[in-house]
């Protein structure tokens, strides 16, 4: 059974190691943020090639909002970016970007950027970046439970029925989340030598086959992309049966 026979439909990726990777090689940190951005763009073409149709990279957790205000604010730069010039290349391949996360703790500029990419997305894309961006998995679950307790709010009260209404199901509760319209990922991958998940897709990943490897983000490669689907081929999934 080789890996073209069971190409995931959704991966996901930690971008763990950037700062150790900068550290190591006596860089700055931020030149670390630069070379993760670069594998990043790779990755998603190598994905892409693959066959693999959704893609959803870490690539700002809500915890890091609390890093140095020179680092956030360089993080914030490469996301303008991002959302500036490379959505324009990704658009005319037929592509979709979105972003995931507490959005509304981003700067005005950068939350009219993603609003811009969302209302341009084509719908019906050949492939879909996803982009956890102040994002964080706990935080994600109380923004759907609220958001469900809000909807519950505003329906009208009736006798008949309301003990039914009551029970949320797992598709609705899903559908209220940041992640609604995602697949589950079959795959999720970090780098950086740290075996956790760290708060991504807490909701999401139940069933994920988990790739933990030493190598740091800006270090990736193909090779170690290619390995990782191989490995996967061979893998029985019993989602908990």
């Amino acid at each position: 059974m080789d890996s073209e026979t069971y190409i995931p439909t959704c991966v996901g990726f930690i971008l763990d190691g950037n700062r150790r990777w900068a550290k190591e090689r006596n860089l700055p940190t931020l030149e670390g943020h630069t070379e993760g951005y670069a594998r990043l763009k790779e990755t998603i073409v190598w994905c892409h090639e693959a066959g693999i149709h959704h893609v959803v990279a870490y690539v700002f957790s809500t915890e890091n909002w609390k890093r140095t205000t020179e680092e956030v604010g360089y993080l914030l730069e490469l996301t303008r970016v991002l959302f500036k010039r490379e959505v324009v290349k990704i658009r005319q391949k037929n592509w979709a970007v979105r972003a995931i996360g507490d959005l509304s703790l981003y700067p005005p500029d950068i939350q009219e950027l993603i609003e811009e990419v969302h209302t341009a997305n084509p719908k019906d894309p050949e492939f879909t970046l996803w982009l956890a961006a102040s994002y964080g998995g706990r935080s994600e679950i109380l923004a759907g439970v609220n958001k469900l307790l809000t909807q519950r709010a505003q329906e009208p009260c009736t006798s008949a029925g309301t003990e039914g209404k009551e029970r949320v199901t797992e598709k609705e509760f899903a559908q209220a989340l940041w992640t609604s319209g995602m697949p589950d990922p079959d795959i999720i991958v970090r780098t950086g030598g740290q075996k956790r998940l760290s708060n991504f897709l807490a909701w999401s990943s139940s069933y994920s086959e988990l790739f933990f490897l030493d190598t740091h983000w800006p270090a990736f490669s193909k090779e170690d992309f290619l390995l990782i689907l191989k490995e996967f081929a061979n893998r029985k999934r019993n989602f908990g049966k």
